[in-house]
């Protein structure tokens, strides 16, 4: 019974840092709209599920590659509260980790909904 209370206590965390990262993030914001944004236009475009695991996939990696960069900047910030050169880079190095994620996924997106939409809108 204890694994089960342990496994719901989990959880319960996983959904507070959840619930942090949008309350806080400015570009929570923007991952949010182009979550929807790409998601819609998969299914209106019924792309095959090979490709939309693909985008699911994507947007995951956006996602996680936020979450991390949130977490690492508030462990910089508890170690390093004044401003240090090495803080700067941790956080930079993370800034930079969530634009490359972003730009894949910008990438990944043309490649995969580009031509559809394309057809779609009659090009």
């Amino acid at each position: 019974m204890d694994f089960f209370i342990s496994r719901i206590h989990s959880f319960g965390h996983a959904f507070c840092g959840l619930g942090y990262v949008l309350r806080t993030q400015k570009n929570a914001y923007i991952h949010s709209l182009a979550t929807i944004l790409v998601i819609c236009i998969a299914l209106w475009l019924r792309i095959p599920a090979s490709d939309f695991a693909i985008l699911i996939l994507t947007i995951g990696t956006v996602w996680t590659a936020e979450f991390i960069n949130t977490s690492l900047e508030a462990v910089v910030d508890l170690a390093s509260p004044e401003k240090h050169p090495l803080a700067k880079v941790g956080k930079d190095v993370g800034a930079a980790a969530v634009l490359i994620a972003a730009m894949s996924s910008v990438i990944i997106g043309l490649i995969i909904l580009g031509p559809a939409l394309l057809r779609k809108l009659g090009y």
